[in-house]
């Protein structure tokens, strides 16, 4: 599963320190984040899970309407319909916690994902855990906490987010356990089965909407071509040239891109304690992903 050299950039210093796919996973972590605005837009005209039903099925069609019969291969069938549950699990959970919740509670338990991702991994793909993955968790966890600003008061809310940060775990982790698959189709039928359940959901329980202002679709088109289409595709493509909990460790930077995002768009400034959160966040990646000592590893 893991190439030798492969996917080195030469010449430049991010190549020293991560392999392209790696870079790769960072870029996308970027898009994620910077989806945000696009979807508090969307979310003001449309219930969640009608959002979602939207959104991954117009990224459906996108991969159908792109790359036609490749994507329809019936070998990952089954393992995009255990994707798309972890997903639809993951996004619904989040959704509805939010209803009894604060939103920088939503965002400090969903990151927990880059806790349980090691732990989940070791018991499916065996992985083994340093102590430096250790540290570099801790460092992550702990930016996250302060970028968030999360109190130490549960409630329902916070179980349901715990729950939604299991589901998202299991995701990266199954996405490297069917990495030999076919990336492409795997990531098809993720979205598809995702599409499915979401709008069984928002039709049994949300009232069905069609906007007729622009600026919902705008968000739906975006999130369904950038943070979908492409963004998943490249996650089942290249998240096998790396660890599971190094890609959770990469994501984890998602709420630093989401802040810029915000920041340009509507000006948003973090405080001195959100600041330091995303200085430690990006110390926890960059003291995983270094290549220290990989070579007596034989990891790229």
């Amino acid at each position: 599963m893991f190439m030798r050299g492969e996917g080195l950039i030469n010449g430049g210093e991010l190549g020293d320190v991560m392999n392209r796919s790696e870079l790769v996973l960072l870029g996308i972590t970027a898009i994620w984040g910077f989806t945000f605005p696009a979807m508090k837009v969307s979310l003001g005209y449309l219930p969640p899970i009608l959002f979602l039903a939207y959104r991954f099925g117009i990224a459906s069609l996108l991969m159908l309407l792109l790359f036609r019969s490749k994507v329809l291969r019936r070998e990952t069938f089954g393992e995009g319909f255990i994707l798309g549950l972890t997903l639809f699990f993951g996004h619904g959970f989040q959704i509805v916690g939010l209803k009894y919740t604060t939103a920088s509670n939503s965002a400090f338990i969903t990151s927990l994902y880059v806790v349980f991702t090691p732990f989940i991994a070791y018991f499916l793909l065996g992985e083994r855990l340093r102590l430096r993955d250790a540290l570099s968790l801790a460092i992550a966890l702990t930016g996250l906490y302060l970028i968030s600003g999360a109190s130490l008061n549960f409630n329902y809310g916070d179980l349901l987010t715990v729950l939604c940060a299991l589901s998202f775990a299991f995701q990266i982790v199954l996405v490297q356990r069917f990495g030999g698959k076919d990336y492409l189709s795997l990531a098809f039928w993720q979205i598809t089965w995702n599409f499915v359940f979401s709008l069984v959901f928002a039709l049994i329980f949300e009232p069905f909407v069609v906007p007729t202002d622009p600026l919902p679709w705008a968000g739906v088109l975006y999130t369904s071509l950038f943070a979908t289409v492409i963004a998943f595709t490249l996650q089942v493509k290249h998240q096998r040239n790396t660890r599971a909990h190094k890609a959770a460790l990469i994501y984890s930077a998602e709420p630093i891109f989401g802040h810029i995002a915000a920041f340009v768009t509507i000006g948003e400034v973090l405080s001195v304690r959100g600041y330091l959160g995303a200085a430690l966040i990006m110390a926890g990646i960059w003291n995983e992903i270094r290549r220290k000592d990989q070579k007596a590893e034989g990891l790229p």
